[in-house]
């Protein structure tokens, strides 16, 4: 559960945004949606593979150029 203290005379609007960010940084969606099927263990890690091996590669070409 958030909470979010509203200061004395806050706009509503920056209270809501306020919010909205706090919600983001604690990964919810991402879980609910992670959680709506099964993936194998071997395709999430192939999909870390993937991942590792394309920062890798920005990595390596941001070193050279």
């Amino acid at each position: 559960m958030l909470i979010i203290p509203v200061k004395d005379g806050e706009n509503i609007d920056r209270a809501l945004k306020r919010y909205k960010r706090k919600f983001d940084r604690t990964k919810t969606m991402k879980n609910l949606r992670a959680r709506k099927q099964f993936d194998k263990p071997s395709v999430i890690n192939r999909a870390k593979r993937i991942k590792a091996k394309y920062v890798q590669n920005l990595r390596t070409t941001e070193e050279q150029g």
